[in-house]
C-alpha cells in the first residue's frame, strides 16, 4: 500500500490510499498484473439489487392467486415465461423474462428480519459470519481492493446520490437515511477500512478524498464529470507526494484514474442504450414530493433513478468491478402514516423496478455478459402476508423475496415453495448463508481457493465450506 500526501498548516493529510491486492497487482513491490497462476478468481462480477425496506414477496414474485382476498397479490397476476409461474400484476416485463432467472420461493431471513437492522446484518453477512463482513468487502478481501488490470475498485456501491449528487432528497426516519445505510452497506467489519465498498457518491476509505464536486448537470453530463477528473489529476501532480513516488507508484496512480474515468464515462453509451435504461417518467415523482395522500415520510428517499444505477452498475463490472451493490429505497408499506399502504407503494415503485431489470437483462445479454454477471435481486425482509387494516403489512422475516439472474448458474427454474398463506416456507428453507455461499462460490474456484496460501483460514473456509443453493449448480 502507498499513500499520497498533501501538506498543509493543519498538518499532513492522507489524499489517496492504494494498495492491498491480494493476488500481486498494486502495490510497493511491483506492477499491476493481469493474473497469477493461482488465481481462483474467476472473471465473473455480482450485482446486488438491494431492495431496502422489505418488499412483499407476495406482490413480487409469489402472488398467491388462489389465496384468501386478504392474502393474494393486490397487483394482481401476471403470468410468466415459465408454464404455470406467475408474478405480480406489477411485474410484466420482468415475467416475460422469468425463464432467464431462477425464483427462490422459500427463502427465509430468520428472527433477524424483524427490524431492518438487523435484517440488513443478516443477509449482508450471511447471518454474521466470523469477520462481520457484507459479501462485497469479503470478495475484495480475497480478489484484492483494486483491480489490477483496469484500476477500478473490486467492491462498489451505487446510491441515487451517485448518479444526481445534487438531488435533494428529504428526511426518512433511522433505518433508510442515507448515513444510516451507508452505515451498514459500508461497513468491512473485522476485514479493515480498505475493504469497505467504494462509495462514488463520496465516501469510503479506498478513495475518501475523490471529491469531484460535480454540478447537477446531473449525471448526464459526461463531459463535466470528466473535466472534473481531469482537474483533479491535474492538482493531485503537483503534490510534493507524488513527485516522489516510485515508477511502481505511479503507474498506479495512472491505472486508477484511467479505470475510473473509463468506467464512469456514459458519453460513448450508444443513446438507444441510455433510453433504454431511463426509469424518469415511471416514478410519480411530483405526487411523491407533493404530500397529501401520496406523501409518507419513509417515502423520502424514492428517485426515479434505478435504471442508471443499474446502467452503472454494469459498466463498473465491465471495468472489473467484482461487486456492485445497488440499493433502491423505500419499499416499507406499513400504511401507518410514516409508509404507504401496499398497493399505493407497490404502484409507485414496481414499474421502475421491472423496467430496469429488464434493460439491464436484456443489455447483457446483447453483450454476451449473462454467464459473467450475476443478478441478486433480495431485501432485508419480506411482508406480513396477511394485509393489516387499511392495506398495509408489517415485518416478516420468515420469507423474503429472492430472485437471481444470469452468472452461468441454472437458470428458468422456481426453486422451494411457500406454504398456502405465503408466510412460510412450506419446503426446505434457504437463508442468508445460503445465498452467501451462492455468491461467493460463483466468483472463485473453491477447489484453486483451497489452495491459497495468502487467505487467513477463515476466509477461505468461509468461501470454500458454504453450502450454496444446490438447484443453481
Amino acid at each position: 500500500m502507498f499513500s499520497i500526501f498533501e501538506s498543509s498548516r493543519h498538518g499532513r493529510r492522507d489524499f489517496l490510499r492504494i494498495g492491498s491486492l491480494a493476488l500481486g497487482g498494486l502495490s510497493l513491490g511491483g506492477l499491476p498484473t493481469s493474473a497469477t497462476a493461482a488465481n481462483p478468481q474467476r472473471k465473473k462480477s455480482v450485482v446486488l439489487l438491494f431492495l431496502q425496506g422489505g418488499p412483499p414477496q407476495i406482490e413480487t414474485f409469489d402472488p398467491k392467486p388462489d389465496g384468501q382476498s386478504e392474502i393474494r397479490s393486490v397487483t394482481g397476476k401476471v403470468k410468466t415465461s415459465l408454464p404455470g409461474v406467475y408474478f405480480g400484476g406489477g411485474l410484466p416485463k420482468m415475467a416475460d423474462l422469468a425463464h432467464k432467472m431462477a425464483v427462490v420461493r422459500s427463502f427465509r431471513i430468520g428472527a433477524a428480519g424483524g427490524s431492518h437492522e438487523n435484517g440488513y446484518t443478516a443477509l449482508l453477512t450471511g447471518n454474521k459470519n466470523s469477520f462481520d463482513a457484507p459479501m462485497g468487502s469479503v470478495y475484495s478481501r480475497a480478489a484484492g481492493s483494486l483491480n489490477p488490470a483496469t484500476g477500478v475498485p473490486t467492491n462498489s456501491i451505487i446510491l441515487p446520490e451517485t448518479i444526481d449528487p445534487d438531488i435533494k432528497l428529504g428526511t426518512p426516519s433511522g433505518a433508510f437515511t442515507y448515513n444510516q445505510t451507508r452505515r451498514y452497506f459500508c461497513t468491512p467489519g473485522k476485514l479493515g477500512s480498505q475493504y469497505q465498498p467504494f462509495d462514488p457518491a463520496g465516501g469510503g476509505q479506498l478513495i475518501e478524498n475523490l471529491k469531484l464536486g460535480v454540478s447537477r448537470k446531473r449525471f448526464d453530463d459526461r463531459r463535466e464529470l470528466l473535466s472534473k477528473i481531469s482537474r483533479l489529476r491535474r492538482e493531485l501532480e503537483k503534490l510534493p507526494g507524488l513527485k516522489g513516488a516510485s515508477a511502481a507508484q505511479q503507474q498506479a496512480y495512472d491505472v486508477l484514474f484511467r479505470g475510473i474515468s473509463k468506467a464512469f464515462d456514459l458519453s460513448k453509451e450508444d443513446p438507444k442504450v441510455l433510453e433504454q435504461y431511463d426509469t424518469s417518467k415511471l416514478v410519480p415523482m411530483k405526487k411523491i414530493r407533493r404530500g397529501g395522500p401520496w406523501y409518507r415520510n419513509n417515502f423520502n428517499r424514492t428517485t426515479n433513478l434505478l435504471g442508471k444505477q443499474l446502467l452503472l452498475a454494469r459498466r463498473l463490472c465491465e471495468a472489473g468491478c467484482g461487486f456492485v451493490t445497488v440499493v433502491d429505497s423505500c419499499w416499507d408499506f406499513h400504511n401507518d402514516g410514516n409508509n404507504p399502504p401496499v398497493k399505493m407503494g407497490m404502484d409507485a415503485l414496481s414499474p421502475q423496478l421491472d423496467h430496469a431489470v429488464a434493460a439491464f437483462l436484456e443489455d447483457v445479454e446483447r453483450r454476451g455478459l449473462s454467464d459473467e454477471i450475476l443478478l441478486v435481486i433480495t431485501a432485508e425482509m419480506g411482508r406480513t402476508p396477511k394485509k393489516e387494516r387499511g392495506g398495509g403489512s408489517g415485518h416478516w422475516g420468515n420469507l423474503a423475496p429472492l430472485v437471481l439472474a444470469g452468472g452461468g448458474l441454472r437458470m428458468g427454474q422456481v426453486i422451494g415453495r411457500s406454504d398456502r398463506t405465503g408466510g412460510h416456507p412450506a419446503s426446505e428453507p434457504y437463508t442468508p448463508q445460503h445465498l452467501m455461499a451462492t455468491v461467493l462460490q460463483t466468483l472463485f474456484d473453491v477447489g484453486e481457493t483451497r489452495l491459497r496460501t495468502d487467505l487467513p483460514a477463515e476466509l477461505s473456509q468461509l468461501i470454500t465450506d458454504g453450502n450454496p443453493i444446490r438447484e443453481l449448480f
